[in-house]
């Protein structure tokens, strides 16, 4: 009968694709995206803070989605945003290792929602305008993707009037509709909000006892604030903390001259060009002892450092050197001396007709890895260390005055930001509120607008961290974009 018919075909389809979405391994697909793993890897982004912490969010999000893929009996998939700097290739250079220039990247934004391993791994790297020729030479029984767009494997492709005469769902309409159902804050904190809130039930325990330990060190050693350079777990930065407090007790007399200093836990071990303590979480305690050590050597660096700064502002009509760390790579002293060093020799030889603090009142940071001068929103100067100094002298007198309005601007930026992350944490019963750092205040601020024209009862006690994409991170905290929609 005909009913016999369409469920031996429907049969012979589903066993079809599922021999097709078992032809490649978890194995196989890692080896496949080596390239894309090689262009957006995080540590290739080290003069780039802010990229860095989007690569290393959107990893985790992928690699949880292919290890999702890979649980026999698995089927509860959603469309899942990802957002990833790929490194720019070299034009002519054929070798992989070669191919990428540090001095470009690009932002890539797609969406993942292919249901087995080898439309995922033509996805990401068609999305990423990475080569897929090197997947055919796995034992693959597919045909490569011409488009980034995923398509169902079927051996038959069945006539519209089909589904309409047998009432079955067609699985190209249903595919072409989720693509177009663009993910909803609402629909989101409805479909996340179970599994939040019990990840942060989880976590509290975790939360009190980090508090603890924090309080308790900083109050023993008098340090001004103990701090992460990257968003870390709960649980491993109370490892952190334990760590340092066993350093305290075995070796107290080592930690004498921390006083009114930050520590920071990062992945090296020395002095920030903050003045910061940095603890590499990877190095044992006689690195870490070497560093406390010394301290008053550092110190001594960092005076002759604080020098150097007056003299470049004195040769800049009393512009001001800053360093922000939330914007500029994470530099140790040593490394921020010797470019200030350079940028000064090249200077003070230039010679350039600034009036004595003509210019008081501006701001610069000096930057490595820029080949332009520019003005950010903030109002201080980005300067390149390679910048010519006419060039400089140009741009500084170009955007001086932009520059002191973008200042005045930034007092009232900073001030309206803090009242509307009050006003959403009061309104929302928020336990915290607060973004990564690659959110300017300006979308800060149109985020908090928007969330208080709506009513979140998902919200109360969470932690809401605003971000670029949709995610629940280990302890609970619910993270959205900045534009949700």
């Amino acid at each position: 009968t005909l009913y016999y018919f369409i469920r031996l075909c429907l049969e012979k389809i589903l066993l079809q694709c599922i021999l097709q979405s078992r032809t490649l391994s978890g194995a196989d697909a890692i080896n496949a995206l080596r390239p894309f793993y090689f262009a957006v890897h995080p540590d290739f982004f080290g003069q780039h803070p802010k990229e860095r912490e989007v690569n290393e969010n959107s990893l985790k999000r992928l690699n949880g989605y292919l290890e999702n893929l890979q649980k026999p009996g698995f089927r509860s998939f959603k469309p899942t945003p990802l957002t990833f700097y790929v490194r720019e290739r070299e034009p002519n250079s054929s070798n992989v290792q070669e191919s990428f220039s540090a001095s470009g990247f690009r932002a890539v934004s797609f969406t993942l929602h292919t249901r087995d391993l080898l439309s995922t791994v033509l996805d990401i790297l068609n999305s990423c305008s990475l080569s897929t020729e090197h997947v055919q030479s796995l034992n693959v029984n597919s045909q490569p993707h011409k488009e980034a767009k995923s398509t169902v494997n079927r051996p038959i492709k069945w006539d519209k009037t089909y589904y309409s005469f047998t009432g079955f769902k067609d699985p190209e309409e249903e595919l072409e509709q989720a693509q177009r159902v663009e993910t909803t804050l609402i629909s989101w904190l409805d479909y996340n909000e179970a599994s939040a809130v019990k990840k942060l039930k989880k976590s509290l325990p975790l939360r009190k006892e980090l508090e603890r330990l924090k309080f308790e060190l900083s109050h023993q050693l008098q340090l001004s604030d103990i701090r992460w350079q990257r968003s870390w777990g709960i649980a491993h930065r109370c490892s952190q903390l334990h760590s340092l407090g066993r350093l305290v007790q075995q070796r107290p007399e080592v930690l004498k001259n921390v006083k009114g200093r930050t520590v920071v836990f990062t992945d090296r071990s020395g002095m920030s060009a903050a003045g910061h303590i940095m603890l590499g979480t990877m190095d044992v305690h006689h690195h870490w002892t070497k560093i406390f050590e010394r301290l008053p050597n550092y110190y001594k660096l960092q005076k002759r450092l604080l020098f150097l700064e007056d003299r470049i502002s004195q040769l800049l009509g009393g512009i001001q050197i800053i360093y922000i760390e939330e914007l500029q790579p994470l530099l140790t002293l040593e490394e921020y001396y010797e470019t200030l060093d350079s940028f000064y020799n090249k200077l003070r030889d230039s010679r350039l007709p600034f009036h004595p603090r003509s210019l008081r009142g501006l701001q610069m940071i000096l930057e490595s890895d820029r080949y332009a001068p520019s003005l950010h929103e903030f109002g201080h100067f980005m300067i390149p260390t390679v910048c010519d100094p006419a060039t400089l002298q140009w741009f500084i007198f170009a955007k001086a005055q932009e520059a002191r309005e973008n200042l005045k601007r930034k007092e009232e930026m900073m001030i309206s930001e803090k009242e509307l992350i009050d006003t959403s944490t009061e309104k929302f019963s928020l336990d915290r509120l607060y973004k990564e750092p690659s959110v300017s205040s300006a979308q800060m601020i149109d985020c908090c607008k928007r969330l208080l024209e709506e009513s979140l009862p998902y919200l109360q006690g969470m932690h809401l961290c605003v971000s670029h994409f949709y995610s629940v991170l280990h302890d609970g905290d619910l993270c959205i974009p900045w534009n949700w929609k």
